[in-house]
């Protein structure tokens, strides 16, 4: 009983969680307002990946608390490195790392610093943080040149969950594909949405789909609704000469 008492007082003092790990029966985020969240969406996900990881290394681009950190370890992953801005967080995550004894490396990098880290992961994990970036196709050009298999892609969507295939070109004199439901759009966040001042862009399935496609990967898979798996197409290896420059790596 003390044992556990002390187990929940270090949970409490690590501060809010949103990730809701089960830490010897003691949930972390047992309130949370997607439920058993982030648990429900590796359901919908476990099944496109495969059996065994065994050796395969994973990059979890914004890890937060690092359940699919731990998740993909579980599964035979090697090498499996998360990276995050928020230091609670990564003090949540190496905490939830030491007591399951899984060797999983924590760092704070934002997906645009993903740069420094000179390997490729043959599986990238790019969730629930697309919407949270001012730059969000500058992000994804960035991390395109860490992916060496996979990329697991999950944003939040609104708007159509659909869209038409893109056309080749546009017409200046014509508005009616804007209006078109499924037309690719992004929704800017001026202030807040569900009260987070970090929502800055929700884009639509379509807008999507075309970003992945104009950072060179092909989709394979969208296990759920808001969850893509995509793999580089050989003819874009690196991302375009104004993200390099932007990087500060030319």
């Amino acid at each position: 009983m003390e044992a556990t008492a002390d187990l929940q007082q270090r949970v409490h003092e690590l501060g809010e969680w949103f990730h809701n790990l089960d830490l010897g029966g003691i949930r972390t985020a047992p309130n949370h307002f997607l439920g058993d969240y982030p648990r429900v969406k590796w359901e919908r996900l476990r099944p496109a990946l495969p059996a065994d990881l065994a050796g395969a290394s994973v990059l979890d681009i914004g890890c937060n608390a690092g359940f699919y950190c731990f998740a993909m370890k579980r599964l035979g992953a090697g090498r499996v490195l998360g990276i995050d801005v928020d230091e609670r967080y990564l003090r949540q995550a190496a905490f939830a790392a030491d007591y399951y004894g899984l060797p999983v490396e924590f760092r704070r990098l934002s997906a645009y610093d993903v740069g420094q880290i000179e390997e490729t992961f043959d599986y990238v994990l790019f969730m629930g943080l697309f919407y949270h970036l001012r730059y969000p196709l500058l992000a994804l050009d960035l991390v395109m040149p860490r992916v060496g298999r996979k990329l697991i892609f999950q944003t939040m969507i609104r708007g159509a969950a659909a869209g038409a295939p893109p056309r080749d070109d546009y017409d200046f004199w014509d508005p009616h594909p804007f209006q078109t439901p499924g037309f690719p759009c992004m929704y800017f966040i001026e202030k807040r949405f569900a009260g987070d001042p970090t929502n800055w862009w929700i884009p639509n399935a379509a807008a999507v789909e075309g970003m992945l496609a104009s950072a060179g990967l092909a989709i394979e898979a969208r296990p759920e609704a808001e969850t893509w798996i995509c793999a580089p197409r050989r003819e874009r290896s690196q991302p375009p000469i104004w993200a390099l420059e932007l990087e500060g790596r030319l």
